[in-house]
């Protein structure tokens, strides 16, 4: 199995940003499909979800939401349900660390501005569960909805043929508090939490990962009338992982494939720097890609993927942050020395022992993250994610006398009068 190889001192900065492109999405193409089933669930509600879940996912429903039932009740192997509650603790602990404090500071005698914050009060979780089953993300979105006390959480996840929503992901749900389950994937479960229907709350905020039409969903939704945030935009998942002559190719390729099976669409980079055994990285490819239930997926999306050979560390950051990846491996012989150089990145796995799938399950950190380079300008989800933060102030007598007279210079230069009014006459009040 051999991948494309390019050499960094011969590329110039286009090819270089060339390289750095992912598969390409036509999203004009997908609005066009996604915008008339939008309009429907807007219009027709729950008799719309149920007609696109039939169309698309062969699964009749009777009715649209599902109440999560008690944990107790739900049939799991212990040793799985340990698996979900290391993972549930790990995520919960790393998350509540994340708690801003509120602040309060006085910017000049008699001014006291501050800082506090509050949950987002209605938010819907998106957790995906077409090609492979996700319980994984229902901890990652609820536990940090969980621990901001959002006052109502609706998850949305396709259900299985029977109608039912597989016991691993109805675990984690009741593990966050989560009481109600929209049983449906795709633009149509986006539509129904950004609309509201008869069934379904409306919400205030969508978070989650998703295929191209999610994707394009939450993209639509939240430029209209819905009057809805998203955590961002994102696109199929990547990683780009910088090897040196310390790492181990087994241990590289099963880094590169971990990614690749997530879809056809999906790209991983390897960064080589001199003495990484690219020889023997092929042999392992290939050994370990074979072995893979997912082998057609992970394929295609090594043909969409490259290698970069690079001369140092230098220029393996400056690749890495034009990439901007989702997941960046760092599997060298020093890796903290390179934490200083990153720039732009999702979340950062660092030496040989942290599989980007422990950051993928239970590690601590999110694996909701930005990809398709928009790790360039978005934050993967966080507690932060789940808070509005509102500000106060408060002025005495002292501090409208000491601020107000460059208010109403300011006021006056901008042609407001009412603004500089609404000083003045406290002024000559205090006067």
């Amino acid at each position: 199995m051999v991948l494309s190889r390019y050499s960094f001192t011969s590329l110039s900065k286009k090819d270089l940003l060339k390289l750095c492109q992912r598969p390409k999405i036509d999203f004009s193409a997908i609005f066009k499909t996604v915008e008339p089933i939008l309009e429907e669930v807007k219009k027709n509600g729950d008799a719309a979800i149920k007609k696109y879940t039939e169309q698309f996912d062969g699964v009749q429903l009777n009715s649209v939401l599902l109440e999560v039932p008690e944990i107790s009740s739900i049939k799991l192997k212990p040793e799985v349900k340990n698996a979900f509650d290391v993972a549930y603790a790990n995520i919960k602990r790393f998350h509540v660390a994340q708690r801003p404090l509120n602040l309060a500071i006085e910017t000049m005698p008699g001014i006291i501005c501050s800082r506090e914050t509050r949950p987002i009060e209605r938010v819907g979780l998106y957790v995906p569960g077409g090609t492979a089953v996700l319980p994984s993300s229902t901890l990652m979105l609820g536990i940090p909805a969980q621990i901001a006390g959002c006052k109502e959480v609706i998850m949305a996840t396709p259900p299985q043929k029977d109608g039912s929503i597989h016991a691993e992901v109805l675990y984690c749900a009741a593990l966050c508090g989560i009481k109600k389950i929209l049983r449906a994937g795709g633009a149509q479960a986006v539509a129904a939490l950004a609309f509201g229907t008869k069934s379904v709350p409306k919400v205030d905020k969508i978070l989650g990962p998703g295929n191209q039409y999610v994707t394009a969903a939450k993209m639509l939704l939240q430029n209209s009338e819905a009057m809805i945030s998203i955590d961002m935009p994102a696109g199929p998942s990547e990683v780009l992982v910088i090897a040196d002559s310390t790492s181990r190719p087994n241990f590289i390729a099963a880094d590169l494939l971990s990614q690749a099976e997530h879809g056809s669409d999906s790209q991983v980079i390897l960064v080589a720097l001199p003495g990484f055994d690219l020889f023997e990285l092929d042999k392992e490819l290939s050994k370990q890609l074979n072995e893979l239930p997912r082998k057609k997926f992970a394929l295609d999306a090594l043909r969409k993927s490259h290698i970069i050979q690079v001369e140092n560390e230098e220029q393996a950051m400056q690749f890495s942050n034009l990439y901007a990846p989702e997941h960046l491996i760092i599997q060298t012989e020093n890796p903290e020395r390179l934490i200083p150089l990153v720039e732009k990145a999702g979340s950062v796995f660092l030496g040989p022992w942290t599989p980007e799938s422990l950051g993928d399950y239970a590690s601590g950190t999110n694996h909701t993250l930005p990809t398709y380079g928009y790790a360039r300008m978005y934050s993967g989800v966080s507690l932060l994610s789940f808070i509005n933060f509102i500000t106060f102030q408060k002025a005495n007598r002292d501090g409208l006398k000491n601020l107000g007279p460059h208010v109403e210079i300011m006021a006056e230069v901008e042609g407001l009068q009412a603004h500089k009014n609404a000083v003045s006459i406290r002024l000559k009040e205090i006067r």
